[in-house]
């Protein structure tokens, strides 16, 4: 390998570079927006930043980086999901009703919030490896328990789902950080789609894995395919991942402490910088800082309405199928929510290319407009374009088909309709959510 070398830039502002003050879990970084890193845009670098300058791990070297982050990323929706088919077939186990199991999806959505905003900062400070196993091995320890819990324990179920989704949940939010420390901007949008999919492909095949299961090998063998899964992403993490927090290896070219090294290195760059020239460490920082910004409150708010009824719909499917349409079996009940999957997998494909299209309508309004203006005004106004317009403006649209699909999917369960009817009002509501 080439030696690679730290920019000196990268020393002086490494310490707005290491992502260290921001939770692991947001997606902008101090390069995008000043007003989370405490610095302005005339402090930050001029120049572009290019590969080697950014990261000193080559491109090979990054995708294998992304693929293992985004295996383990995999498991938040995989773990929320897989469960839902299962719900009746657990309440009469534990002879509770349906709306108490419920309450163990309500309790791992919470902790599925608040968890991110432990583990993200202490990413930020003692690095993204050992979070990632230490995520990794509470979804794996939490798993034999709620494969072993006895059914007379309930509370047990309640605490142990916690566990649960303290483990997995924070997973999508350390992978942002890890690809924020090796990625440069142009190159986020590749490694976030491609981690992307994980997020997609857990709501549509993990009811079906659930269904499959809980019918053939019963409830409790859903807690032992995730244990076991789980416990394979740990042992692949422990032994290939790589230390990229650039509070602790810069660019990737500072040696970190023997204890953040891989048993094999697949991934290290040539190691060129003194230990001694290490980064200061970062302080833990308050996630609940962003919401001092208004758009951000906003954003969260307005995504977190969508959430609420995610859930409030998914969570429920299964009891309620059983209930409306007795003749579904558990594998039956989990391919429904091949639906979900389906619009939201078949949404996310359209999504890119109709923001690209409203984006270039207006860009094409602005350019006939302003006419054949000099570059120094083309470049003007590309600075004033209204990129929220651009990107928001198909939003109404968007969210009318979804109010309308979830209305009529209520109305059809309420009416006892044909089973095809709430099913493909689904799909087009996921189809809707994903593309607004």
């Amino acid at each position: 390998m080439t030696e690679n070398k730290i920019n000196p830039r990268d020393d002086e502002h490494m310490g707005n570079m290491d992502g260290g003050d921001i939770p692991a879990g947001v997606v902008t970084t101090p390069m995008d927006d000043p007003r989370l890193s405490g610095t302005s845009s005339s402090s930050r670098p001029t120049e572009p930043m290019n590969e080697v300058a950014y990261s000193a791990f080559k491109k090979r070297d990054k995708w294998i980086i992304v693929l293992l982050v985004s295996v383990a990323s995999f498991f938040s929706p995989l773990t929320a999901n897989i469960y839902f088919p299962a719900i009746p077939t657990i309440a009469n186990a534990f002879h509770k009703s349906t709306e108490l199991i419920n309450l163990t999806v309500t309790m791992y959505m919470v902790f599925q919030g608040i968890s991110p905003m432990v583990w993200g900062p202490l990413a930020d400070l003692i690095g993204r490896r050992p979070l990632f196993l230490l995520c990794l091995f509470l979804l794996s320890a939490s798993c034999v328990g709620l494969a072993l819990v006895p059914t007379n324990a309930y509370w047990l179920l309640l605490v142990l789902r916690c566990v649960q989704a303290a483990g997995s949940a924070s997973t999508v939010a350390l992978a942002a950080g890890c690809m924020g420390d090796i990625a440069t901007p142009a190159e986020r949008g590749s490694f976030f789609g491609f981690s992307g999919i994980g997020t997609l492909l857990g709501p549509a095949i993990g009811p079906v894995i659930g269904g499959l299961l809980a019918e053939s090998l019963g409830w409790r063998s859903i807690f032992w395919f995730l244990c076991i899964a789980s416990a394979a992403a740990l042992v692949c993490a422990y032994l290939l991942l790589p230390e990229t927090l650039r509070a602790i290896v810069g660019d990737g070219s500072i040696p970190p402490p023997r204890i953040y090294r891989t048993p094999i290195a697949l991934v290290r760059p040539q190691w060129t910088t003194p230990i001694e020239k290490r980064p200061p460490a970062k302080s833990l920082q308050n996630p609940l800082r962003l919401l001092m910004y208004p758009d951000v409150a906003v954003l969260l708010t307005f995504n977190g309405m969508f959430y609420a009824v995610f859930y409030g719909v998914t969570a429920t499917i299964s009891s309620i199928f059983a209930v409306r349409y007795p003749f579904l079996t558990e594998t039956e009940l989990g391919l429904v929510f091949l639906s979900v999957g389906g619009g939201m997998v078949v949404g996310s494909m359209f999504t890119g290319k109709l923001l690209d299209r409203d984006y270039r309508r207006i860009k094409a309004k602005m350019d006939a407009n302003r006419g054949q203006d000099s570059e120094k005004q083309a470049s003007k106004d590309d600075d004033d374009f209204p990129i929220e317009l651009a990107r928001l403006r198909s939003m109404p649209v968007y969210l009318s088909i979804y109010i309308v699909t979830v209305v009529g999917y209520g109305w059809s369960l309420r009416r006892d309709t044909h089973i095809a009817v709430p099913i493909i009002l689904q799909f087009i509501r996921w189809l809707s959510n994903s593309s607004g």
